[in-house]
This record gives structure tokens, C-alpha cells and sequence, in this order.
């Protein structure tokens, strides 16, 4: 098969060619936008998943879905070593610039810069290639609580869209990477927001301990986000993912191929993509048969060992590393904690920090108390090839 017309593209982010299983998420996202432009409001989105679920894809297309409807938008990923504050402050320059060239809109903006300035003034924000040529405003976003700074940034920037016949969608992947004053701060704002009624909207993306992280910041935040998970597909939206952009190409594959793909990828999109890559790749004549898909197998497996596994375990230090390892021969997860602890001879007390170290690098999470799981699908699997262990599980 021609390699140039392949339809696959597994990347981090990388929209596949059929968003398979997500209609009713992207349905519920591009409702909640066209209420946003007719001033009313739903509540903000917070999806939740493993690594490899595609969160990302969805943020992605929630923000074409509002740009489509004349939103100003904001896409941020947040990184482990930024801080929020100098993240947003230039995106909202951009913003608040388009905001100014509206006549109705005009005088509110030129308000909300001079808060965006006082606000990188406070929290000592530079940033290069940006000029907020305004006077601070004073008392407004410049008190040093984060809280109440943000705050009065949204509030700035949503009365400015109000009378703009605009509206402002923030979207924020990789949630857990923020810092807890940060989180709490960002709840405040979203919640002041939504009962001041200003067209101003959230959608965030994280780590399944997003929900947990929420509710310990501030109580509300049940009320105020919805929480989707986004998991692996069922056997038919995998199929649906898979079969449907080779057809589009005017080429097919077989069930028993894709039945071969649904087992060994769990259903996890990206590593649907990633086989439906090699598979089209390999073969040399359609229909793709199950012989294809298993040599794809091979072939998917140690790219995905030598790139999407490898990476994130180099993250780890040696003795972190040792901790995952245990986990693996254990068998599948969930894991108990006491368990990990007994597995390599320890006091499951003594473990504590490094446990939580791995967990706020994006490795391990805890779905209940004192369980701890992959945040990377079939990640203990890589291990057990990796260093040729025999779970006890």
C-alpha cells in the first residue's frame, strides 16, 4: 500500500482520522459552546483519562468547535517547571488586543489590559515579544493572592467579551501538572465567572486524579465541573476507528485482523493509531488479513518500547524505577501499596515520598485509598518485557 496515502498518524496530540466512541462528548462540548454565545451558560468540562485515551485529540477539536462558533480561545499545556500566571498572561494579551479592536468593547479592554499588566507586574512575569502598552490598573489584579488576582483577570477579560458579542473558551491540558494554589486559584475564577454570567467557559483536560485534586482545592468544584472519563474504546468504536479511514482510502481490512488489533491494544486509541500505522504500512494488497496484523503487532510493540514506554520510564531515577518494577511483578493492577511495600522489603511508610514523586511526574496515580495504578495503559507489560520479569499475579 501506498505509504503517503496512510491515514494513520499516531503522535502525541495527532487527530486521528475518525474520532470513533467520542460523539457524545464532542456533541455535548459543541452544545455547551453555542450556549455560551447566546450568553447562557453549562458546566465547565474536566476530562479525565490514562495517557494514550486521547484527551488531547478532544480539547483539540472542542477548540475548533469554538472557533467555528467566533470564540476567542486560549490552549494551554501545562508544564511541570511554568508557572500558570506565566503561561496565561501572554495568550491573554492576544486575546484582550482582538477584544480592543471592537468599538463596543473597547474601553473594557483597554480595563482588562491594564489588569493583565498589573498582574504580570505582581507575580513578576517577563516575557519577551510582548508589550502591554497600557497603564496598570491599580487595585485591580494586583493584591499577590492568586485567588483573588485571577479572579479579577477573568472577571476583566469576560466583561470585555460581554458587550464584544464575543465570548472566551480557556483550555487547559495536562491539569495535574498544576500546583495546588494554582488549581484552587483557577476554580475561584471559573466559579466567580459562571455567577457573574460573563461568556467565559472552561474545558480541561488531566490524569484521573484530577477529580480528587478538585474537590481537595475547593469543596464546590463537584458542582461546578463535569468530570467525563475517557477510556479505552468499546470493540466496535475500535473496529469503526480502525475500518473506517482505510475504506475511505478505498482499501479494506478483515475481522479477523481487527479482532487481532482490539486484543492486543486493549482498545486504547493511540495504540489503535499505532496499529492501524503498521498494518497499512506492511501490507500489499487489500483487504488487510490477520497474518498482516500480527506482523504489525511485532512491529507496533517495539516502536512503542523504544519511544511512547521507554521515554517515560527515563524519566524515573533508579530508585523509582525500582518501585515500578515492583509493581509490574505483581501482575496486572490495581496495586496495593502494602503490597509494592512487601514486594521489595520495606515499610510501606518508608515509601511515601517516592511513591508520591512518581505520582506527581504522571506515572502512577491512586484510583482509591491505598491503591495505586499506571497512568500509561499496558505500561506493565513494557516492564515485564523490559527486564524479562514473571508476575507473581
Amino acid at each position: 500500500m501506498d505509504p503517503v496515502r496512510n491515514p494513520f498518524a499516531p503522535g502525541a496530540g495527532s487527530q486521528p482520522p475518525e474520532l470513533a466512541g467520542r460523539e457524545g462528548l464532542i456533541e455535548q462540548a459543541n452544545f455547551a459552546i453555542q450556549r455560551l454565545m447566546h450568553g447562557r451558560h453549562d458546566k465547565a468540562q474536566i476530562l479525565l483519562g490514562l495517557r494514550g485515551t486521547g484527551k488531547t485529540v478532544l480539547l483539540n477539536k472542542f477548540e475548533h468547535l469554538a472557533h467555528t462558533h467566533g470564540c476567542d480561545t486560549t490552549f494551554i499545556e501545562a508544564p511541570e517547571d511554568r508557572s500558570l500566571a506565566s503561561l496565561l498572561v501572554p495568550r491573554l494579551q492576544k486575546v484582550l488586543r482582538a477584544l480592543s479592536t471592537v468599538e463596543a468593547a473597547k474601553a473594557l479592554a483597554h480595563r482588562a489590559l491594564g489588569a493583565l499588566k498589573s498582574f504580570a507586574k505582581t507575580f513578576k512575569i517577563s516575557y519577551e515579544g510582548v508589550t502591554i502598552s497600557v497603564d496598570p490598573a491599580v487595585g485591580i489584579a494586583d493584591s499577590g493572592d492568586l485567588e483573588s488576582d485571577l479572579t479579577d483577570l477573568f472577571l476583566a477579560v469576560g466583561a470585555a467579551a460581554q458587550p464584544a458579542g464575543r465570548a472566551w473558551v480557556l483550555f487547559i491540558d495536562e491539569l495535574q501538572y498544576l500546583e495546588r494554589i494554582e488549581l484552587s486559584a483557577l476554580i475561584v475564577a471559573i466559579h466567580r465567572i459562571v455567577q457573574k454570567g460573563y461568556p467565559v467557559m472552561f474545558f480541561g483536560a488531566g490524569l484521573p486524579q484530577i477529580a480528587a485534586l478538585s474537590g481537595e482545592a475547593k469543596s464546590y468544584s463537584e458542582r461546578l465541573f463535569d468530570y467525563p472519563p475517557i477510556g479505552a474504546l468499546s470493540e466496535d468504536a475500535a473496529a469503526k476507528a480502525i475500518r473506517d479511514p482505510i475504506r475511505e482510502e478505498g482499501e479494506d481490512i478483515n475481522a479477523a485482523a481487527l479482532a487481532h488489533i482490539f486484543k492486543m491494544t486493549s482498545g486504547y486509541p493511540y495504540f489503535l493509531q499505532e496499529w492501524g500505522y503498521q498494518c497499512w504500512n506492511l501490507a500489499e494488497r487489500s483487504p488487510m488479513d490477520e497474518l498482516i496484523a500480527k506482523t504489525a503487532t511485532e512491529r507496533a510493540i517495539a516502536r512503542l518500547d523504544n519511544g511512547f514506554f521507554r521515554v517515560r520510564l527515563e524519566r524515573l531515577t533508579p530508585k523509582e524505577k525500582e518501585y515500578v518494577i515492583a509493581m509490574a511483578n505483581l501482575g496486572s493492577g490495581p496495586y496495593r501499596s502494602a503490597d509494592v511495600a512487601d514486594h521489595l522489603g520495606v515499610e510501606p511508610t518508608s515509601l511515601g515520598p517516592r511513591r508520591a514523586q512518581i505520582i506527581k511526574k504522571g506515572m502512577i496515580y491512586s484510583p482509591s485509598h491505598g491503591d495505586i495504578a499506571f497512568t500509561v495503559p499496558l505500561f506493565e507489560d513494557f516492564l515485564m518485557r523490559q527486564y524479562a520479569l514473571s508476575p507473581k499475579g
